[in-house]
């Protein structure tokens, strides 16, 4: 599916400039016991189909935090809005990035990457994701 569309975001204008993409970072603990992170195999796929580095460094989270499939888009927000850590990000200084999550619910766990992300100088986020589940 991600080589399939970063071939479709190609098309556009808009992503032709992306020049990082950036997954949605699992609490390490979390990705050893699934052994994957969905958001990174998805990321990784885009990136081949774009030419573009995946950086799995910058954005990490910090806290293990539980299942959010039953959650209210504010105990979402809460259960998210602390757990994210950007690490050395010069790299990303007046760069155009692609933000990749499996699965958009509320909006609140890229909306908490997107928080951090934005304090980089100049930093241009666009977000692609496989799902968006309306209620």
């Amino acid at each position: 599916m991600g080589t399939y569309y970063g071939k479709e975001l190609l098309k556009s204008p808009y992503f032709s400039s992306v020049e990082y993409i950036l997954p949605v970072p699992m609490h390490y603990k979390k990705q050893r016991k699934r052994g994957y992170n969905q958001s990174e195999i998805f990321a990784r796929g885009i990136a081949q189909s774009m030419s573009v580095p995946v950086d799995i460094k910058t954005l990490i989270k910090t806290t293990k935090t539980v299942s959010q499939t039953k959650k209210s888009k504010h105990a979402r927000w809460e259960n998210v809005k602390e757990v994210f850590e950007l690490t050395k990000s010069d790299h990303l200084v007046n760069k155009h990035i692609l933000l990749v999550d499996d699965v958009i619910t509320t909006g609140a766990t890229l909306e908490s990457c997107i928080l951090h992300l934005s304090k980089i100088p100049g930093i241009k986020i666009s977000i692609a994701s496989l799902a968006c589940v309306c209620h």
